[in-house]
């Protein structure tokens, strides 16, 4: 079933929110390009999807549960090491929104946001890399494993809507590099993306599909929003052509890569006596703002002209 250069053959692989949207989409693709794939959504038509690949010719399971508990990352990837003999991908896409102004926001709000998205990554990242870690002691060598993450434009904007969810997708982003940077010593990638794509969860974003496609360039007639631009980054980025990729964060949609540069250090001020006093930081930082255009912060706002 494989689509042949980008091969996932023999691979078995975890999407998270695979029952619908994105998820969805990119359980497909990692089957279609030959990935065994073991589907997690609190939705039981996650069974569906399962239907889905063994119709293509693959081979898949369902486990429902909440990421954000400890037993579903438990039995998502038991199922995957104990049913299908390996862990080799894993897509931590789940997640919510519970959109709110700072000022209006709730505490449940803000921690159902958190414990999904970032709690979530991480429970499926940690036990992920416990056996990858494992497994490469164990063998003593390098282990092939890859993990594609989730983040959100929310965070490289400051979403002012969203503060929930741009900080956990920050979060995110921090916890990607964290796991490039901590688990290449046994041979695991750990990439970000950050999609724009229309789903059951951007809805009151980016409203519906249009109606017909203007075939606009990049799009091949597709909605250039189409979950089916996404799903073949993800795709490409858990397959070996990808072996040289870690630790970085992409923009994704309608057909387009962006790839994000890490921050960086625009100026150094330094005091010329033993310690800062007020009237050196007014005029070195201050003087330094003085004129600045206010709305510029630390915040990737290019990102909308792509």
């Amino acid at each position: 079933m494989s689509s042949g250069r980008n091969s996932l053959d023999g691979t078995v692989a975890i999407v998270t929110g695979g029952a619908a949207g994105l998820g969805r989409a990119e359980a497909l693709q990692l089957a279609r390009d030959g990935a065994t794939v073991v589907v997690g959504d609190v939705d039981e038509s996650g069974t569906s999807v399962v239907d889905e690949i063994e119709a293509l010719g693959g081979k898949a399971a369902f486990v429902p549960g909440d990421v954000g508990e400890r037993a579903t990352a438990d039995a998502l990837v038991s199922t995957a090491v104990e049913r299908f003999g390996g862990l080799h991908v894993l897509v931590n896409n789940a997640g919510i929104t519970r959109d709110r102004m700072l000022f209006n926001a709730t505490d449940s709000e803000w921690d159902e946001v958190i414990r999904v998205h970032l709690r979530g990554h991480f429970l499926l990242s940690r036990n992920a890399a416990a056996y990858w870690r494992g497994k490469s002691k164990a063998e003593g060598k390098l282990v092939y494993g890859s993990v594609i993450n989730t983040a959100s434009e929310a965070f490289l904007l400051g979403a002012e809507g969203q503060p929930n969810y741009a900080a956990a997708k920050g979060g995110i982003a921090a916890l990607t590099v964290a796991t490039a940077r901590g688990m290449a010593r046994y041979g695991v990638r750990a990439n970000a993306i950050c999609p724009r794509a229309r789903t059951a969860m951007t809805d009151q974003v980016f409203g519906p599909p249009p109606e017909t496609s203007d075939g606009s360039a990049g799009s091949g007639g597709v909605d250039p929003l189409s979950v089916d631009h996404v799903a073949p980054v993800v795709s490409y980025l858990a397959s070996p052509e990808a072996a040289s990729i870690s630790g970085q964060v992409f923009v994704v949609h309608g057909g387009m890569v962006a790839l994000m540069a890490p921050p960086t250090v625009e100026a150094r001020f330094d005091t010329s006596g033993a310690t800062w006093t007020a009237g050196e930081l007014a005029d070195k930082v201050g003087g330094y703002f003085a004129g600045r255009d206010e709305p510029r912060m630390f915040a990737a706002t290019e990102v909308m002209s792509l």
